[in-house]
């Protein structure tokens, strides 16, 4: 089970969300996101606290906020939590000490508190699916950007000298065209050559790669 939470309308649309155990604790380090900051209050037992930043945010962004008296707490980016074999569940230590802030809590505000139980929703999450769906639209980004780049870097050098008008975006989409098609006519049957083909010339690999190149 994970509970999520709201935070406060005028400090943006954030999640904050904690596991309901040390069982979900292990769930949430193992699937987090890199927009994940990780909350822990120093020296003391506590329940792992999670608070999602928006896509482009850091640790410096991370409104302030209360809920014990006179405490530590350390919080750090969840791609800096470690975990090894010889941890207990729900146990982790940082990667790298340097990325781990401390903020001393002095007094505790129970309005936030209570209005953050308003806002508590349980939920059982698939954190695993969760975490390959964002991995999934990631990397379909990462190749759209990279299709887009490819595409600018071929055109845009004889749209520049021309002008980028209708008439010359027209002519380099028939020039694409037209090298579709020679394509398509080198890949006919009787100019390929299939592994049957190969292995009957009994030539080596190194031979056949001596051909190739």
């Amino acid at each position: 089970m994970v509970f999520y939470f709201k935070a406060r309308p005028e400090a943006g649309d954030y999640t904050i969300f904690m596991g309901l155990d040390k069982h979900e604790n292990e769930e949430l380090i193992k699937y987090g996101f890199l927009e994940d900051i990780w909350f822990h209050v120093d020296k003391m037992s506590s329940a792992h606290v999670y608070l999602r930043l928006h896509k482009g945010q850091t640790i410096d962004d991370i409104p302030e906020g209360n809920k014990v008296n006179n405490i530590d707490v350390v919080y750090t980016p969840w791609q800096n939590l470690k975990k090894t074999a010889s941890m207990d569940v729900g146990q982790v230590g940082f990667h790298n000490s340097k990325m781990v802030r401390t903020v001393r809590v002095e007094k505790r505000i129970n309005e936030i508190v209570n209005r953050l139980n308003r806002t508590k929703v349980e939920r059982k999450p698939d954190l695993k699916a969760e975490r390959e769906a964002v991995n999934a639209a990631e990397r379909a980004e990462r190749k759209q950007l990279l299709r887009d780049k490819s595409r600018i870097c071929g055109r845009l050098v004889p749209i520049l000298s021309v002008g980028n008008d209708g008439e010359e975006l027209d002519r380099l989409e028939k020039e694409r065209q037209a090298e579709l098609r020679s394509y398509k006519n080198l890949m006919v049957a009787e100019k390929m050559t299939s592994n049957k083909d190969i292995a009957s010339t009994n030539k080596s690999l190194q031979e056949l790669e001596e051909d190739f190149m």
